[in-house]
C-alpha cells in the first residue's frame, strides 16, 4: 500500500496551523501567568472607620514581615492560601479572602473582629473581648468601650464577662449608660454609670459549668437587676438628683440600700437607707390606673 505524502503533508499542515491558531488565540486573551506580575494589591477592611484597629498600612506590613506581600511577584508564586492563613493569625481578624484577577491585581479582603469590652485586670492583664470571649491584644482603638477591671481571669473574662458585655450591647440604653464593670475579690459584680456619682453593686453572677446555661442564666440574672435599676432612676433619682448618692446596692431583692455622698460606707452602715423602689413605683402607676378608671366611671354614670 503507497502512501500518499502530499495528503499527509497537508494534514500535518493543517495541525500545525490549528494549534498555532489556539494558542496564539489563548494568549492573546489570557496573559501568561507564568509571566504576569502583580501591579496592584488591593487591599480592604470592614468597619475601618468604625472600630479603628486594622489599617490597610497594618495589612501590608504583617505580610511584608513573613515576606508574602505580592506587589512586583510572578502571580504563580502568590500564595493565596498563606496569605489568609497568615492575616488570620493576628487576633484582630475574623476573616479573609484572598484572590487574584487576569489583569494582575491581588485583591486582599479582611473582616475585623468587633470588639465588645476591653479588660484590665488588677493581675495586669489588658485586652479586648469580642462576642464571643476571643481575647484581642493590642492598642490605638478609639471609640467608647465598657472596662472592666478587678479581679477577673483570662476564664472569667471568656466565661462570664463576654456574655455580660453581649447583654449591655444589646440593650440602647444600657450600652450608653454602663462605662465601667469592676469585679471584686469576692466575686460580685460593680457598674458605674456615665451619668450620675455613683457605682451600683450587682452581685454576684449565676455559677454554672454548662455554658448554655450560664449564658441563659447571666441573661436572665442581668435582665432583672437592670430593670430593677431602671425603675430606681425612673422614681428615684429623677426626683432627688443624680448625685444624691454615691453608692448603691441592688443585690437583694426587694430593697435598694443606698450611701448619701458626704458619708463614708461604714458610717451609712449604721443607718441604712433602704428604698423599696419598684414598690413605689408600682403605687404610682396604680393610683393614677386607679384614678384614671374612677373618672372614665363617673362620665359613663353621667351619659
Amino acid at each position: 500500500m503507497s502512501i500518499k505524502w502530499k495528503t499527509v503533508s497537508y494534514v500535518v499542515l493543517d495541525t500545525i496551523l490549528a494549534v498555532y491558531l489556539i494558542l496564539a488565540i489563548t494568549s492573546f486573551t489570557m496573559p501568561d501567568h507564568q509571566r504576569e506580575t502583580c501591579n496592584e494589591v488591593k487591599i480592604s477592611i470592614s468597619d475601618e472607620e468604625n472600630y479603628g484597629f486594622l489599617s490597610a498600612y497594618d495589612i501590608k506590613t504583617i505580610l511584608e514581615e513573613k515576606g508574602l506581600y505580592p506587589q512586583t511577584s510572578p502571580l504563580n508564586e502568590v500564595d493565596t492560601r498563606k496569605i489568609e492563613e497568615t492575616l488570620e493569625n493576628n487576633s484582630f481578624v475574623d476573616k479573609v479572602e484572598c484572590y487574584k484577577t487576569i489583569s494582575g491585581t491581588v485583591n486582599i479582603k479582611v473582616n475585623q473582629r468587633m470588639p465588645f469590652i476591653r479588660v484590665m485586670a488588677d493581675n495586669g492583664d489588658n485586652y479586648y473581648l469580642d462576642k464571643d470571649g476571643n481575647m484581642m491584644q493590642g492598642e490605638g482603638y478609639t471609640s467608647d468601650l465598657i472596662i472592666a477591671t478587678g479581679n477577673i481571669s483570662r476564664q472569667y473574662a471568656k466565661d462570664y464577662l463576654a456574655p455580660v458585655s453581649r447583654f449591655i450591647t444589646a440593650s440602647d440604653f444600657w450600652r450608653y449608660q454602663i462605662e465601667q464593670i469592676n469585679i471584686l475579690s469576692n466575686g460580685d459584680m460593680e457598674i458605674v454609670p456615665r451619668v450620675g456619682n455613683h457605682s451600683v453593686k450587682i452581685g454576684r453572677l449565676p455559677q454554672y459549668k454548662d455554658k448554655e446555661r450560664r449564658d441563659q442564666e447571666i441573661e436572665k440574672f442581668l435582665d432583672h437587676k437592670l430593670q430593677r435599676l431602671e425603675k430606681f432612676y425612673v422614681y428615684g433619682l429623677t426626683k432627688i438628683g443624680w448625685n444624691k448618692y454615691k453608692y448603691i446596692n441592688i443585690e437583694f431583692d426587694n430593697q435598694i440600700i443606698c450611701t448619701k455622698n458626704g458619708k463614708s460606707k461604714a458610717d451609712e452602715a449604721k443607718q441604712i437607707e433602704a428604698m423599696s423602689v419598684e414598690q413605689k413605683g408600682d403605687k404610682e402607676k396604680e393610683s393614677v390606673t386607679k384614678k384614671d378608671q374612677e373618672s372614665k366611671n363617673v362620665k359613663e354614670q353621667k351619659q
